[in-house]
C-alpha cells in the first residue's frame, strides 16, 4: 500500500519564517491525508530537549517506513537527511525533498559538490523555484525535479479591506501611497534602509521591526517604524498599499550574500505580504519576480530608486487590479494550494 509520509520534529518557535514554512506544510500535507511517522511536533526550546525528541523522532522513522512509502522531507533536515533517504531506500520506499535553504548559498555552509552529493540521496527535489531548479541541474543533480514557486501561508487571520489611497502628487513631493517592509532589522541585512531615509520620498515607508537593528539611522517624517508586531496581527490589521521585498546595503540593487540569495530563493516574506493583502514590490533579479508579473501581484524593479518616479505614475486601477489579484492568490495560499500541487507531480513522477 503507498502511503504518502512525512516527518515532523522539534520546532522551538514558528516565530521565524523559516519553521513556520515547515510547520505550514506539515499541516498541509496532513490535510492531504499523508502519515507523520516520526514523533509528534513539539516545541522545546531547550537545544538538549531539542536534540534527544528529534533522536527519539528518527528511531521510530526507521521503525515505521514501509515499502511503498512515499515520505516528503524538508531540506535542510539537518544530520539525519542521508540517514533517512538510505533507510528509505532500504525499505523500498521513495524520498521526495522539499528544499527550503541550501547550504552552500547564503550561509556557505557546504561546498556545492557536497550539497549536490547530499540531495543525490532522494529520489525527487522539489526545488523553491524554477532558477533554483535550474541551478541544481546546471551544477550536477540528475534526479527528477520540480518546483514550489512561492512557500504557502498558513493563518486564520484576513487580511482588511484596504483603505484607498488616491494616487496623487502631494505639495513638496510628499505622496500618500505607503509601502510596508517587515522583518527582523540587522545592518548586514538592511543597510539599504539608511540611503531611503536620506532621501526625500514620495510615499510613506511603514517598518515593522526593532529599529535599533539599525543604529545609524536618521530620522525622516516619511519613515515610521511600528515595532514588531505578530505575524497573525500584522495579516489582520496592516493598512497599507505594498510590501516592499529587498535586501543588502544598496538602494540600487540587492548585494551582498542576503541580497544575491533573492537570485534563487522564495522568499516567504511575499507570501506574508500577500496573505496581508499587499501587492510586492521587488527586485527585478529576484527569483520569484517572474510569478509576482504573471499573477500581477505587484512590480519588479531594478532599483528602490525607480520608486521615485513610478509611484506618482501608477493609476487607482491598475492598483485595484492588483489588489484584486492578490485576493485570489492569498486564497490559495492559505490552502496550501502551491504544496499541494508540487507534491502531486512528483508523486506522479515517482510512479
Amino acid at each position: 500500500m503507498e502511503r504518502l509520509c512525512y516527518l515532523s520534529k522539534n520546532y522551538p518557535s514558528t516565530d521565524g519564517s523559516g519553521n513556520k514554512a515547515k510547520t505550514d506544510n506539515e499541516d498541509t500535507l496532513a490535510l492531504m491525508g499523508a502519515v507523520n511517522i516520526a514523533n509528534k511536533r513539539t516545541g522545546h526550546r531547550s537545544k538538549i530537549a531539542a536534540f534527544f525528541v528529534d533522536l527519539a523522532g528518527i528511531a521510530r522513522y526507521v521503525c515505521s517506513v514501509r515499502k511503498g512509502d512515499r515520505i516528503v522531507l524538508q531540506y535542510p533536515h539537518k544530520k539525519y537527511f542521508s540517514f533517512v533517504c538510505r533507510v528509505a531506500r532500504w525499505r523500498g520506499a521513495k524520498t521526495i525533498t522539499l528544499i527550503h535553504d541550501l547550504g552552500s548559498f547564503r550561509r556557505k555552509r557546504l561546498t556545492v559538490e557536497k550539497e549536490i552529493g547530499r540531495l543525490m540521496n532522494t529520489d525527487y527535489v522539489i526545488a523553491s523555484n524554477e532558477v533554483m531548479r535550474q541551478w541544481l541541474i546546471d551544477h550536477g543533480f540528475s534526479k527528477p525535479t520540480g518546483s514550489l514557486g512561492l512557500f504557502d501561508y498558513r493563518s486564520k487571520s484576513e487580511s482588511k479591506d484596504k483603505t484607498e489611497h488616491k494616487v496623487e502628487a502631494a505639495t513638496e513631493g510628499m505622496g500618500d501611497l505607503r509601502i510596508v517592509y517587515a522583518g527582523a532589522l540587522s545592518m548586514r541585512k538592511n543597510a539599504f534602509m539608511l540611503d531611503m531615509a536620506k532621501a526625500t520620498l514620495p510615499y510613506q515607508l511603514h517598518v515593522f521591526g526593532n529599529r535599533n537593528g539599525l543604529p545609524d539611522m536618521q530620522d525622516n517624517p516619511q519613515v515610521i517604524f511600528h515595532g514588531f508586531l505578530p505575524a497573525d496581527e500584522f495579516i489582520s490589521t496592516v493598512d497599507a498599499d505594498f510590501g516592499l521585498v529587498w535586501d543588502g546595503d544598496s538602494t540600487e540593487s540587492c548585494t551582498g550574500n542576503f541580497g544575491e540569495y533573492l537570485r534563487y530563493n522564495s522568499p516567504h516574506k511575499v507570501s506574508f505580504y500577500l496573505r496581508a493583502g499587499l501587492p510586492v514590490i521587488i527586485w527585478r533579479q529576484a527569483a520569484v519576480a517572474p510569478i509576482i508579473e504573471r499573477e500581477n501581484v505587484g512590480f519588479c524593479i531594478d532599483s528602490i530608486d525607480e520608486l521615485q518616479q513610478l509611484l506618482p505614475s501608477l493609476e487607482q486601477e491598475r492598483i485595484e487590479t492588483m489588489r484584486s489579484n492578490v485576493r485570489n492568490l492569498s486564497d490559495r495560499l492559505k490552502n496550501g494550494a502551491f504544496l499541494k500541487a508540487a507534491v502531486e507531480k512528483a508523486l506522479s513522477a515517482l510512479k
